[in-house]
């Protein structure tokens, strides 16, 4: 049965002028594979998760990209035998570039479109046996350290977001997330349980 488990937890601060952030970088374990989701730019930080695990840089087979910005991708070449994962292609190592099949990562495990916060965001629903549906949401979801929401439906798809490219595309992309998700891991926050949904 997949496990998902958050190896290094994202936060956002707001300092003087600027922002000292990191995403939350997620392993997801299947029988057959170890998925990077995010896996952000602190190196030692990852080094030292993964030896956590029991595990090294070449044992995982994907590395996984909510979205291209820097603070969620900058290490994604430390993985040396990783296929590299967008919302669309596979980059293998060998210079391949390949359209991604539907069941790429596996029957239980279901790469998302949800643009907005990036045109090319995607986000990850995973089927676990311990947390039922749970979604690496990337920056869909995402607050200032001191500024987390409710977790009411109304308050999650109202979260302001100061660097949406697209506010009617990312409010969709919100609701087809707390449509299914369980759980959800915020790209820069805590997981958190859904709720409404799980109280319905």
């Amino acid at each position: 049965m997949n496990e998902v488990k958050v190896l290094i937890p994202g936060f956002a601060e707001e300092h003087d002028g600027f922002e000292k952030v990191s995403p939350s970088v997620v392993l997801i374990k299947t029988n057959e594979t170890k998925i990077i989701v995010d896996p952000g730019f602190n190196r030692q930080a990852i080094l030292d998760a993964l030896d956590k695990e029991n595990l090294i840089t070449g044992q995982i087979n994907f590395v996984l990209l909510t979205h291209t910005h820097l603070d969620h991708c900058a290490l994604v070449g430390m993985f040396e035998n990783a296929a590299i994962l967008d919302n669309s292609d596979q980059f293998l190592q060998d210079g391949t570039i390949k359209r991604q099949d539907k069941d790429s990562l596996g029957d239980d495990i279901q790469i998302l479109q949800t643009p907005g916060h990036d045109q090319f965001h995607c986000s990850v629903a995973i089927k676990t046996e311990d947390k039922g549906m749970v979604v690496i949401a990337g920056d869909i979801f995402w607050w200032l350290d001191g500024n987390e929401p409710n977790k009411d439906r109304a308050s999650l798809l109202n979260l302001e977001d100061p660097y949406v490219k697209d506010q009617i595309a990312l409010t969709e992309s919100r609701k087809k997330i707390l449509d299914i998700a369980d759980y959800i891991i915020p790209g820069h926050g805590n997981i958190f349980k859904n709720y409404e949904r799980l109280n319905k």
